[in-house]
């Protein structure tokens, strides 16, 4: 799928890998849709340099319902072509520590709103017969480590949610790209590192935010429906995969409850 010209969502947008690929989006000429809770000026503007045809900021919270659903009216009426489910958010602890509204959260931004996205772009681009989902489910949908409890699930159930719309997509010349995404060197990578770092070495493994972004326009413009990691973490995931109880003694061998 072309990325020029078209209409692109993109939710946690402020930083990291939301701006790496609204910058990225930029340089091909597309027409932004930036979902954030805050704005700068002088990033709208860059953007506008970098060749975006068109910049428009929607302020929304994440984990409040009806702030999603009043985006997703809005967004209704946009012919949005490529929607990508960003936004996230971590719980890196102990289950029994974890802050019961933190939980809540998680969920809400990491799956609901994503599922309430998707349901609300999805006629336009049947109709159009054409358009592209994009959700950022993490390594954390396939690799079971502890101290991300509820982070896991919500990115498993996005992965699953995305999986099952490929099928029902089949045929509508709607098409969706699961990212399987890595560690990437971003604010949310340092919370991890601190986080998880209390009970286990966390991998150190990761790449940079802008590099990431240009493989997902690769992966969109090559019609990919995965976008996999290399290196050290790839090699983790088939060992998940192919070898589980190898890699559940490796995880468990290096966490320890009682480190923190």
């Amino acid at each position: 799928m072309e990325v020029g010209n078209k209409n692109v969502v993109i939710t946690g947008s402020s930083r990291g890998i939301g701006w790496e690929l609204a910058r990225a989006f930029a340089k091909e000429h597309a027409a932004l849709h930036l979902v954030q809770r805050s704005w700068d000026s002088n990033k709208i503007e860059e953007l506008t340099k970098l060749g975006a045809t068109k910049v428009v900021r929607w302020t929304c919270d994440l984990t409040k319902t009806d702030s999603i659903l009043n985006l997703g009216k809005d967004l209704a009426k946009e012919n949005i072509d490529i929607l990508v489910n960003n936004a996230g958010i971590l719980t890196g602890e102990l289950l029994e520590k974890q802050n019961d509204n933190d939980i809540i959260d998680v969920f809400q931004l990491n799956l609901v709103a994503s599922a309430l996205l998707m349901k609300s772009v999805l006629p336009s681009m049947l109709e159009r017969r054409g358009g592209k989902i994009v959700n950022n489910t993490s390594v954390s949908a396939y690799m079971r480590f502890p101290c991300a409890t509820t982070y896991a699930a919500a990115k498993s159930g996005l992965l699953a949610m995305t999986e099952c719309l490929e099928t029902e997509l089949m045929g509508t010349g709607v098409g969706t790209l699961a990212l399987v995404t890595p560690g990437i060197k971003t604010d949310m990578f340092d919370q991890i590192k601190t986080s998880y770092g209390k009970y286990f070495d966390s991998p150190a493994d990761y790449i940079s935010a802008e590099e990431y972004a240009n493989q997902i326009i690769d992966a969109i413009k090559r019609d990919e429906t995965y976008l996999m990691p290399k290196g050290a973490t790839r090699f983790g995931l088939l060992m998940n995969k192919y070898t589980p109880s190898l890699f559940k003694k490796f995880v468990i061998g290096s966490f320890n409850r009682n480190r923190a």
